[in-house]
């Protein structure tokens, strides 16, 4: 499902760029802005009170319609955001364009939902893969990939072709790649475990003393 853009307004910078520039451009209640991708940078700014209603509602996945007085409208989306560290005010802001009708290549971050079976046995969930690689036409880009491991059980797995398809997406990391996991050791599993792990430590200790006995036989 295509999401819906958000419609941003900027004014191009002709003159006056610099640092000293930027501080009086903020004082007038605009943010300076650098937009990269197809053509060259362009410098312009947006108003403050502007963006600060839409800041809720933009994130690095939301496209983006932005028109520059006197410039052709273009796709984009927010690259980075440049944050007054004592006031946090809006400083700066970087967009990156994207071509229209072209597909992207991005990484969208995993979230899990639910409490597994394995969970409410016992067992600790881990994720072992934050995001996915996708590819998609910008509108059809999700803000995240949701994956429901309720049905997880103890010492199983939910790869990536666990997650459901997305319509206008396409899955490029390895369909088998482990996303997450349901780690157990039952009860009577316990003491072998913990004999095994003490022994581990006792040959790693006689390892580590067998140099210094031989130090000891050369010296005499």
């Amino acid at each position: 499902m295509a999401k819906e853009s958000i419609r941003l307004k900027g004014i191009e910078r002709t003159e006056d760029f610099g640092s000293r520039g930027s501080r009086r451009l903020l004082r007038s209640g605009r943010i300076p802005c650098v937009v990269y991708g197809q053509k060259k940078p362009l410098s312009f700014s947006v108003s403050a009170l502007e963006f600060n209603r839409l800041r809720g509602k933009v994130t690095k996945t939301s496209l983006i319609d932005l028109e520059i007085e006197g410039r052709e409208e273009v796709e984009c989306f927010l690259k980075a955001v440049q944050d007054d560290l004592i006031t946090d005010s809006i400083l700066h802001l970087d967009f990156y364009e994207i071509k229209r009708g072209k597909l992207l290549t991005t990484r969208v971050s995993i979230v899990l939902k639910g409490t597994p079976v394995g969970v409410r046995e016992g067992g600790v969930l881990e994720q072992i893969e934050r995001d996915v690689e996708i590819e998609c036409l910008p509108r059809n880009l999700p803000d995240v990939i949701e994956l429901d491991v309720s049905k997880l059980g103890a010492n199983e797995n939910m790869s990536v072709k666990d997650i459901p398809a997305i319509e206008g997406v396409k899955f490029l990391d390895d369909p088998d790649t482990t996303v997450a996991t349901v780690k157990f050791v039952r009860q009577d599993d316990a003491p072998a475990a913990a004999e095994s792990a003490q022994a581990a430590e006792g040959e790693q200790a006689a390892a580590a003393a067998a140099p210094a006995d031989k130090d000891k036989e050369a010296k005499k």
